[in-house]
């Protein structure tokens, strides 16, 4: 009788049902003392058999708590799979199930966010409120997973609902990320936007790595979406860790205590240059910027080494019919410009390899944690990027001379000309304008010449000061 009553669990069929029940009216309570891994309750409810949902809690509304072998109700299984009217159903038998959690830690509310029910997640919050303050094993909110897994709208609707609650907006998970630090290590930049012109926000919130989301952005892996996000997180007043103005002691390392101290008699701290979120922010970026641009170089000159202009033989070609040996033989797989023209072929792969390897060595020097955060060593990662960049542009006039017909020789040797005479003049004069830049710089920090006191780098100071006394 179990079985036929499984059966028509998974068929729907209603009138099978009633006659079940009719001939064994136990059974269903057998079924309630019994260790059966799933109850009909649970097929009907998983498969969105209104009827039957409705003809089960009729009979027998305990089963709208039992529970199957990874600890899910009926509840569960409908809210995951966006059953609206039978969560519902499931909600008016008792209401208390929104609140169990399974195996995995997940109550119902937390499903319907990870599959993005937001039908699902109106009627729960509405019909039980305190589900929402439930949490996962790891200590997520609903607001965290929603957030998690990418879900837009469901995450405005919670966002909302906590905001009009006071609660749980900054909640932290186990690791001390908030919903906003989740967000960042996404990349997901239309919820970052959402989030961020909520009121209540802290958008400086700090982890248990003593990390805010945008020390988050920065140490994560570079993505396209980069430059926007962190000029919304700047945008809403985000920091860095260093750029917290942190009072307490234990958060203050050694070297921010000697640098805050008061100035003895005598002494001023005025003329000093004072570090800024702006130089802090200029180094950020362009970290990222060397980064992306590496990065697609990189592929570039991988991609030309595999595939030299005019590709490679596809057969091998050493004798002719009669097994004599042709004049110009070729073997499978080798480069054909190689063959039909050695020395453009060797300044291409000269000029490719140049490109790959510089590129290669910015990217390594930005992912080994080794202490570049300085302005010299920036300089010297983008003086190897102005290399890569170069050698990837002689690349391109090689390959375009050799893929050019002999009677455009002419034309081309103009074109060629004047765009290496322009690409010349743009580094003579990038170049040139870095050259002021660092001797200016040496020649402040040398105290050749006094840097202008404005009235930011004054504020500075006296907070300094204010701090350490």
């Amino acid at each position: 009788m179990e079985k036929r009553l499984s059966e028509a669990a998974l068929q729907g069929d209603l009138e099978s049902l009633r006659q079940i029940l009719e001939k064994d009216s136990l059974i269903l309570d057998r079924i309630i003392v019994s260790c059966v891994s799933e109850t009909p309750l649970h097929i009907a409810s998983t498969l969105g058999h209104l009827s039957l949902v409705k003809e089960f809690l009729i009979r027998k509304p305990e089963l709208a708590s039992e529970l199957d072998s990874t600890g899910c109700s009926p509840l569960h299984l409908a809210a995951a799979k966006g059953h609206v009217d039978i969560v519902e159903e499931l909600l008016r038998a008792d209401a208390e199930v929104c609140l169990v959690r399974n195996s995995d830690g997940r109550n119902a509310l937390h499903m319907a966010a990870i599959k993005g029910r937001a039908a699902v997640i109106t009627v729960m919050v509405r019909v039980k409120p305190e589900c929402t303050r439930l949490l996962t094993d790891r200590g997520e909110t609903c607001l965290h997973l929603c957030v998690k897994w990418n879900r837009l709208e469901e995450s405005k609707f919670l966002a909302e609902f906590m905001c009009r609650n006071g609660e749980f907006l900054n909640w932290k998970d186990c690791e001390g990320n908030s919903a906003l630090h989740i967000a960042v290590t996404e990349k997901n930049i239309e919820i970052i936007n959402y989030l961020l012109t909520l009121n209540g926000l802290d958008v400086n919130a700090l982890n248990k790595n003593g990390l805010t989301p945008m020390d988050v952005l920065r140490q994560s892996p570079p993505h396209l979406r980069d430059m926007d996000i962190e000029h919304a997180l700047i945008k809403a007043g985000a920091l860095s860790f260093k750029d917290l103005n942190l009072i307490a002691d234990e958060w203050i390392p050694e070297k921010v205590r000697q640098m805050t101290k008061k100035p003895s008699s005598g002494q001023s701290n005025l003329n000093k240059p004072v570090a800024t979120h702006k130089d802090m922010d200029w180094l950020g970026r362009k970290r990222s910027a060397l980064m992306v641009v590496a990065s697609l170089i990189a592929t570039v000159a991988f991609q030309a080494g595999l595939t030299p202009p005019g590709g490679v033989w596809q057969d091998d070609y050493v004798v002719d019919d009669n097994g004599n040996p042709v004049k110009e033989p070729h073997s499978v797989g080798k480069s054909v410009m190689a063959y039909k023209d050695p020395q453009s072929y060797g300044i291409f792969m000269i000029l490719n390899t140049i490109a790959f390897l510089a590129s290669l060595s910015i990217i390594l020097l930005l992912v080994s944690g080794l202490p570049l955060k300085r302005r010299h060593w920036m300089w010297v990662q983008m003086v190897i990027m102005w290399t890569a960049i170069t050698a990837l542009v002689g690349t391109y006039f090689v390959i375009l001379k050799y893929m050019s017909p002999d009677y455009l020789e002419a034309a081309l040797r103009k074109v060629t000309e004047i765009s290496v005479l322009t690409w010349l003049t743009l580094m003579v004069v990038v170049f040139v304008g870095n050259v002021v830049r660092l001797n200016l710089w040496i020649l402040r920090k040398y105290g050749f010449i006094k840097e202008r006191e404005t009235r930011g780098s004054a504020s500075v100071v006296n907070d300094e000061v204010e701090i350490d006394a």
